[in-house]
Parts: structure tokens; sequence; C-alpha cells
């Protein structure tokens, strides 16, 4: 069942039509004003990735590019980056750990004769 998006060239308001089938006709009216001065719009499409095939991709060397380890800003962008191409298996709370966890880097880093590294 192809869902369709179209915009009205008299209210600009964007509607979402679900058909049944990709053959039948369809003729869209706005759902705000009614008219059928419709424009197509070329929607976002999603593709659903198997785990092996996600985790391929983050085995790909050029993933790591621009990455300096030695960075914590450099690793917090790496960290939310993998987190986004796992998907909803990291849970939504992830990008805020990881914020959190560089503020606390930054606040060590201001105090004298301490280092990330000595943290590990």
């Amino acid at each position: 069942m192809p869902i369709y998006e179209f915009r009205c060239r008299d209210c600009g308001r964007k509607s979402t039509f679900l058909t049944l089938s990709v053959t039948s006709s369809f003729d869209p009216k706005c759902k705000k004003c009614g008219s059928g001065n419709m424009d197509k719009l070329v929607s976002r499409v999603a593709v659903s990735r198997s785990e092996e095939s996600r985790l391929e991709s983050l085995a790909d060397p050029s993933k790591l590019a621009g990455l300096d380890e030695k960075d914590p800003r450099s690793l917090a962008r790496w960290m939310k980056k993998m987190g986004k191409e796992m998907g909803e298996d990291i849970g939504e709370d992830f990008d805020q750990s990881i914020d959190e966890a560089m503020e606390e880097s930054e606040k060590g880093e201001d105090e004298p004769g301490s280092s990330v590294d000595e943290e590990i």
C-alpha cells in the first residue's frame, strides 16, 4: 500500500494519502481547504536493515575518518554517530549520556593536575 504526499498550491498544507493500489487512479484533495490543486512531493524512504548489516557498517574503516582518539569532543561525535547507526537498540538517552560525560571530562580538564587519561 503506497503512501503519497502532496502540497496544496492554494493553502500550502502538506497532506499524506494511503492508497490501496498502485494502479488505481487517485485524485488528491487538500485535507485543509479541499482544493485539487496539488503538487506531488518526493517522500523520504525508510530502509530496514538487519543487525548484521548494521554491524558490518560499523566495522567499515571509513567510519573512523576524522576521529581523534585524544580529543573527547571527537570521540563524543563518533559515539553519537555510531549510536545513530545502531538505531533504537541504543536507547533514547544515549546522546544525553554522552553529553553528560563530555561535561564531566571538561570539568576535570579545568582542575589543575587532572587529566582524562588518569581516570581510565
